[in-house]
């Protein structure tokens, strides 16, 4: 991380102590990190409260945490490109996207062994979500800009939704599913049984839409955008009541319904905790410092516990004509999961 970047971290948190917002912050902080190793990137994290673990997406394969002792419990193998990890306890099956392979892996939920493989005719399957109402499985297609619906009791194909453009994370309610379309800067809503577009919502001031969250209570999203803000939309209305300014580089947000807060995961290395008001009024309560990379997140709604991943890396490589903007190498063994708590 350059110098410049937690020079401008520490100021904003010297202001928020300077404008008295430090009586208020609910005081989140890394509380300890777990060495987890292993090899490949990653992408989304998933939180499976019945079962205490998460479930973390390594590249080629998922990686499986025990977080009542905070230790790696299992594997599973051969997911090529894997984006993320949906799960269905009740069917005793879980799912992974593998976004190389144009497939999904379903796995069983106890002894997370894989149990078959089901091809899809989409490129690039980047979020998963599993609808309860339905008993269905979305993989939301980056390379194909639409989203396919799978049975989740048998892994047969359903069908698949033109959403219009490239979608990021979604969320269900109501019999409706909301998916960010990140190329678009709005949210698309669709029917999980129809596999109809019902509506699209334009997110502006919001640009590149990834992380959404949701607040069931109160029917609002909260879409974490590409241009360090917010979007919280009203699920009634489609419109964008509050823009409140998150860090740089987000790439999920969660919403904890006891406690108010949303929060967003930022690549540059911070997570941005927002105090919800009221419905429609929201204000920034905490930056909390995590590390370079960290910019994927998921919330245990149990716990109030966060959970962001990130490594160390070397320096990066010059670009070339094939590569414009070159990724800064990963240093082997320095995977690590951040654990956040209060």
């Amino acid at each position: 991380m350059k110098a410049g970047l937690l020079a401008s971290i520490a100021v904003v948190v010297t202001l928020a102590g300077a404008t008295g917002l430090s009586a208020q912050a609910p005081g989140y902080r890394v509380i300890h990190k777990v060495p987890a190793g292993g090899e490949g990137g990653w992408d989304y994290l998933t939180v499976d409260t019945a079962g205490n673990r998460l479930f973390l997406s390594r590249g080629t394969h998922a990686m499986v945490l025990d977080l009542t002792r905070d230790s790696v419990i299992g594997d599973i193998p051969n997911t090529n490109g894997i984006h993320g990890v949906a799960l269905a306890p009740e069917l005793n099956r879980g799912f992974t996207s593998n976004g190389r392979d144009s497939s999904v892996t379903i796995f069983d939920y106890k002894t997370l062994a894989p149990i078959s493989v089901v091809k899809i005719q989409a490129r690039n399957p980047d979020a998963i979500l599993y609808d309860a109402a339905t008993k269905r499985v979305f993989t939301f297609n980056g390379g194909t800009a639409n989203a396919t619906a799978i049975d989740a009791t048998n892994g047969t194909v359903i069908g698949n939704v033109d959403l219009g453009g490239k979608p990021e994370s979604s969320v269900s309610e109501g019999g409706k599913i909301y998916t960010n379309i990140e190329d678009k800067n709005e949210i698309a809503v669709f029917d999980p049984k129809t596999l109809k577009v019902l509506a699209r919502w334009p997110l502006a001031p919001c640009e590149e839409p990834t992380g959404l969250a949701i607040d069931r209570a109160h029917q609002r999203l909260f879409a974490g955008c590409g241009n360090k803000t917010m979007a919280v939309v009203d699920m009634k209305t489609g419109k964008v009541v509050a823009s409140p300014a998150v860090g740089d580089g987000v790439d999920a947000a969660a919403f904890d319904p006891v406690t108010k807060l949303a929060f967003t995961s930022n690549g540059e290395g911070t997570i941005t905790v927002v105090r919800q008001d009221t419905p429609d009024k929201y204000t920034v309560v905490e930056t909390v410092v995590t590390q370079r990379g960290a910019r994927t997140m998921a919330l245990n709604p149990k716990t109030h516990r966060l959970y962001t991943v990130t490594a160390d890396f070397g320096p990066t490589p010059a670009a070339t004509a094939e590569r414009p903007r070159p990724r800064p190498p990963m240093i082997p063994g320095s995977f690590v999961v951040l654990v956040l708590d209060r």
